[in-house]
């Protein structure tokens, strides 16, 4: 019995012998030109309402935007926001650790700090600073429970300014604490025990090996804690301190020029929110160096 082999496939005239010679036919979109041509003809609506429309009164915002005035209240609020931000953090980095020790009275401490200061308004804890010397005449120094060294007429100590920063810095370490501690969460463990099982020291761990790592799920929320603090520091007009958004309202509560006057600010919020964004693109790709993503 002889073997045979079925015979080749006759190639059908339907298959093409070059693929190069395919006519390739680009995917249509048509819904997604009609997207593009209805929002640029909102946009350059927007931009020609901007331009033709005199209620915004252009001339009064160029009088203004760099009046001394104005630049002195932006320098105020730049001050609140490094303050707050400086002192937020390095109290925020305390109690993250303290909520990560193993301590069951310092996790009970650090969670009721959060607890409190994310659930009271920061309106009402800025008042409260601001009127401390209604409820403490001074503050004294000495051994508790006991007899007093020295003590500080609270008046004298804690004026408008100081009260904001106090109150802004308490505010942003509830928030820091937690960022803190989410990114020191997301270091894998497995790094920890490793270095301990080479003897490096506890605190050389956390410096040279956890904040490292943590830094890069650490900086975007971080980032954007620092942005809307510097944004909430207009909450502090309540208190009659000269920064920027205060400001504006004094000038324009004398002139009547009430949106020229807002955009002012809000120029300079959008221009150095957008400084603090520029700044936040190098340090993440600073941090994120040997990083995959």
């Amino acid at each position: 019995m002889s073997l045979t082999s079925d015979p080749p496939l006759a190639r059908t005239s339907a298959e093409p012998e070059d693929y190069g010679a395919l006519k390739v036919v680009p995917v249509r979109h048509p819904w997604r030109w009609v997207a593009v041509t209805v929002t640029a003809v909102l946009l350059a609506q927007f931009v020609h309402g901007l331009a033709t429309n005199s209620g915004w009164e252009w001339e009064v915002f160029a009088e203004f935007f760099t009046a001394e005035v104005i630049l002195k209240a932006v320098w105020v609020t730049l001050q609140l926001t490094f303050y707050g931000t400086a002192l937020g953090f390095a109290l925020g980095i305390v109690l993250a650790f303290m909520r990560l020790s193993a301590s069951p009275f310092l996790k009970a401490v650090s969670f009721a700090y959060i607890w409190a200061f994310r659930s009271i308004p920061l309106i009402v804890q800025l008042l409260f600073w601001f009127n401390l010397a209604y409820l403490y005449k001074e503050l004294e120094f000495g051994i508790p429970f006991g007899p007093g060294f020295f003590s500080f007429d609270t008046m004298g100590l804690v004026g408008a300014m100081s009260a904001a920063v106090l109150g802004l810095a308490l505010h942003q370490a509830a928030y820091a604490a937690e960022i803190v501690r989410g990114g020191v969460l997301s270091v894998d463990s497995g790094q920890l025990e490793a270095a301990a099982a080479l003897g490096i020291p506890r605190l050389r761990q956390i410096r040279r090996i956890v904040l490292p790592q943590a830094m890069r799920s650490i900086l975007p929320n971080a980032a954007n804690e620092v942005i809307s603090l510097f944004k909430g520091t207009s909450i502090v007009s309540v208190m009659a301190i000269g920064e920027l958004f205060y400001q504006v309202q004094v000038i324009y509560g004398r002139n009547g020029r009430v949106v020229p006057l807002l955009m002012v600010a809000t120029a300079w919020y959008i221009l150095l929110t957008t400084a603090l964004s520029v700044l936040q693109y190098y340090v993440e790709r600073h941090f994120a160096k040997g990083s995959t993503r």
